[in-house]
C-alpha cells in the first residue's frame, strides 16, 4: 500500500533539484534585497542633502547682501558632515553630540559621541554651526 521512497528514486532526485533551485533563488533574492537596501539608503542621504540645501536657500538673505556659496564651500568633505547637517535641519533646535548620534542612528557609545563632538566643533569653527555654550550646537541665525 503506502509508497516506498526507494520505489521512486527519480522523484527524490527531482525534489532535491527543486530544493536546490529554491535555495539558489532565495540566496539571489537576499542579495537583491541587500543591493536595493544600499540604493534606498543612498536615496535617503540624497533627499537629506536636498532638504539641507532647500532650507539653507530659504534662510539666505537677499542676494544683494551676501554670497550664498560661502556656506556651501565651508562644509568639510565626508558623508558624516552631510548626515550631521541633515540631523540639524530635521531637528530645528540645538542638539548635543549624543542627540546627533541618535539622529544619525549611531549607537550613543562614548567613542561615537566623541567623534561626533569633534565634527561638531569643526563645523562650529567654520561658523557652519553655533556653539553658544559647551556641547549644545545649533544652526546659526542668519
Amino acid at each position: 500500500m503506502g509508497g516506498n521512497a526507494t520505489a521512486d528514486p527519480g522523484g527524490l532526485v527531482r525534489l532535491e533539484e527543486r530544493e536546490r533551485e529554491i535555495a539558489e533563488q532565495a540566496e539571489e533574492t537576499r542579495q537583491q534585497i541587500t543591493r536595493l537596501t544600499a540604493v534606498l539608503d543612498d536615496f535617503g542621504r540624497a533627499a537629506g542633502e536636498v532638504r539641507i540645501t532647500r532650507k539653507t536657500l530659504l534662510e539666505l538673505p537677499d542676494p544683494g547682501q551676501s554670497a550664498p556659496s560661502v556656506l556651501v564651500l565651508k562644509l568639510p568633505d565626508g558623508a558624516a558632515y552631510q548626515e550631521i547637517m541633515v540631523g540639524f535641519a530635521q531637528a530645528d533646535r540645538p542638539l548635543r553630540a549624543r542627540g546627533v548620534c541618535e539622529a544619525m542612528d549611531l549607537d550613543p557609545a562614548p567613542n561615537n559621541i566623541n567623534n561626533i563632538r569633534l565634527k561638531l566643533k569643526r563645523l562650529a569653527g567654520r561658523n557652519i554651526l553655533a556653539e553658544p555654550e559647551p556641547d549644545p550646537f545649533a544652526l546659526p541665525r542668519l
